[in-house]
């Protein structure tokens, strides 16, 4: 059984006991978190599909930790004009293990 859920502006397929890397959310770590906007369920009988959620159907999982990702480094260059930046970014997310798939 899996879900497909949608939480900050992006789509994750998801079964019980997946560990997933989310967008940031306002959780401390320990507590649980759910998801309200589930677009699909896989059951034994078939796939159910929202319009544009499935009404009911949530998924509830656990946050592990809270952090931010690898340093990614944004260069840019003009040639010839003397024009150079360079500018570090890391992004901060969520780790969350799912626990139920309630549909």
């Amino acid at each position: 059984m899996y879900a497909i859920i949608e939480t900050g502006g992006k789509q994750y397929k998801v079964q019980e006991g997946d560990v997933i890397y989310i967008e940031k959310l306002d959780v401390n770590a320990g507590e649980s978190v759910t998801f309200d906007r589930v677009l699909a369920v896989s059951k034994d009988n078939g796939l159910v599909t929202g319009t544009p959620v499935v009404s009911g159907a949530t998924v509830s999982g656990k946050v592990e930790k809270q952090g931010r990702g690898q340093k990614i480094v944004v260069y840019k260059y003009k040639p010839k004009k003397n024009y150079a930046r360079k500018q570090g970014h890391r992004q901060p997310y969520t780790k969350v293990t799912i626990e139920k798939i309630q549909a």
